[in-house]
């Protein structure tokens, strides 16, 4: 849609930041009846808009043609029929997932991973977590444990096997959305992975955590016990202490530690 208006001439989507928002589709829905008149048209802005009329009168100086007006029809009906598609979907989404709402809320709880990344869960899994004796087992299904290749002492390679791809699309974002967490433990752990191995192991690394917390939530119903960010400090205090004075004196300081009154 908005090329086509580009080459109308109509520069809607410089003013307004959504076209298909209630003004930008009252503004569309005039122009294919016929509406030509700019100032009109900018008229019909809504709410915060409409202290932008001045400049949207001069976007929508255009040389919108009959032709404009016949391909923005068929655009819109488009997208309605999408729209509606959507919404039916989503429905019957809603209906199917109803018997596994107590399992989504529960593994909701943890960090990163939203309604939609909770469905796609129960949607490869069927939410039975006693079809895998061990929450190893599940892991390894979804393709987020290292291979085991080693041949005369040797290993060959620790790729991960192949797995569900929408499971691990579905948790490769929800692994992300950890990532940029610092106040949980799963983006601590996906940070300190990161800064050894790089953020695609760190990634998988923290799919397979979230794998791992999911069957003991499923099978024990208990609700997920984030550690905190620190749990690494707190389970290595000395290494951290080590580490912190590591880098203030690469930073060119001495330092003396005394303890804290």
């Amino acid at each position: 849609m908005e090329k086509l208006l580009e080459d109308a001439g109509i520069k809607l989507s410089a003013v307004a930041s959504d076209i298909l928002g209630v003004s930008g589709r009252a503004m569309l829905e005039s122009l294919i009846a016929g509406n030509r008149d700019p100032a009109a048209l900018a008229d019909l802005a809504k709410r915060r808009l409409r202290s932008k009329i001045p400049a949207l009168t001069e976007a929508l100086s255009g040389r919108f043609s009959e032709h404009h007006a016949f391909l923005a029809r068929v655009h819109l009906d488009l997208i309605d029929q999408h729209t509606a598609a959507i919404a039916d979907i989503t429905t019957r989404i809603a209906a199917m997932i109803e018997p596994f709402r107590g399992f989504r809320d529960l593994i909701c709880t943890i960090p990163g991973v939203s309604t939609l990344t909770a469905d796609v869960i129960i949607a490869e899994t069927g939410a039975d977590m006693t079809r895998f004796p061990t929450a190893a087992h599940l892991a390894s299904w979804a393709g987020t444990t290292p291979g085991n290749n080693e041949s005369a002492g040797k290993v060959k390679s620790s790729q991960t096997r192949p797995g569900n791809p929408y499971l691990q699309g579905a948790l490769g974002a929800a692994a992300m959305a950890c990532a940029q967490n610092p106040t949980t433990y799963l983006g601590a752990r996906y940070r300190r992975i990161a800064s050894r191995r790089g953020p695609q192991k760190a990634n998988v690394a923290i799919q397979h955590s979230m794998l791992i917390a999911i069957w003991n939530m499923g099978t024990n119903g208990c609700l997920y016990d984030d550690p905190g960010a620190d749990y690494f400090n707190r389970l290595h205090p000395e290494r951290a202490k080590k580490r912190a004075i590591h880098q203030l004196e690469t930073m060119g300081y001495n330092v003396t530690l005394t303890h804290a009154s």
